[in-house]
């Protein structure tokens, strides 16, 4: 089965981190017209007020709703060097993880200027990502301020979670899509996991790395508390599908009807919206033991 282009869009929003890029992130020359490649990059160049700089975007950049305006060079993995330069960038932002790298490779040796901006599913890589959106942009104070507001408000929703006790922390389970009955749940090294560990939960898939599918011993060694599965990603509602698989159907969460439909782009953007999130799930988890956003 084809999966609809939105949700691949929203599965790379939660996809795997690459390596931290350690070189130095050189100011745009000219910042005027700057192609972003990455849906929380986009958000954190709203969050800088630098949105009239953006002459683009890719399909993954859906938030804030008035960006939705902006040209639309396509899905970020599935790039093509046409679709890119058709808008006439000054600039080039993008995340790490886009792709493929023969169309990377080729926009990263053109005569445009080129930044390639860290992936990291943490509080301190979200501060990383938006220094170098700043620094790319040349509003270093903008983002060095957003940077520090940011810090503060994860770490308050850090300490919200972490008075969570070990012994009552809930295991949840983060599907991205069920195809012919196979449930393809979030692993570690993803956005998912990052969202589930800062929220208090225990991701019980943590010892297998990226988006897996799941066997049904696998889904009843996770026995999860809680599943999350997005809305509104294009792969349709499969919530059916989750309660009529048996492995899964015994589990706590099941059997007690926690299953929680949450925006994609909102819980695996890890950007300016990241402390709400992490609120918004510890919230679902933990009820009033954790404040409501």
């Amino acid at each position: 089965m084809r999966l609809p282009r939105l949700f691949l869009a929203l599965v790379a929003l939660g996809g795997l981190a690459g390596p931290a890029l350690a070189a130095q992130i050189t100011p745009f020359a000219d910042p005027s017209r700057v192609a972003v490649i990455g849906g929380s990059l986009l958000e954190i160049v709203y969050a800088l007020g630098e949105e009239g700089k953006v002459v683009a975007r890719d399909t993954t950049g859906i938030f804030p709703p008035e960006a939705m305006a902006l040209p639309d060079v396509g899905y970020m993995r599935a790039l093509s060097p046409e679709g890119v330069l058709s808008v006439n960038p000054s600039a080039l932002l993008v995340v790490d993880g886009s792709g493929p790298p023969e169309a990377l490779d080729v926009l990263s040796k053109g005569s445009i200027p080129y930044v390639t901006v860290p992936e990291d599913f943490s509080h301190q890589g979200i501060l990383t990502k938006v220094r170098a959106v700043g620094e790319a942009l040349g509003v270093t104070d903008k983002a060095e301020a957003l940077a520090t507001t940011l810090d503060t408000e994860l770490k308050a929703a850090e300490a919200a979670t972490s008075a969570i006790p070990d012994a009552e922390r809930k295991r949840v389970l983060f599907v991205i899509s069920v195809q012919e009955g196979k449930i393809r749940a979030a692993g570690s090294g993803t956005a998912a996991n990052g969202i589930i560990t800062l929220s208090g939960g225990i991701n019980p898939l943590a010892d297998m790395h990226g988006y897996q599918t799941l066997s049904d011993e696998a889904l009843i060694t996770a026995n999860p508390d809680y599943v999350v599965m997005m809305q509104n990603s294009g792969a349709g509602d499969f919530s059916a599908d989750l309660a009529a698989n048996p492995a899964l159907a015994a589990s706590p969460a099941l059997q007690q009807g926690r299953l929680l439909k949450v925006d994609g782009a909102f819980m695996l953007g890890f950007g300016p919206r990241t402390p709400k999130a992490i609120l918004t799930l510890a919230h679902e988890l933990y009820g009033d033991r954790v404040p409501q956003p």
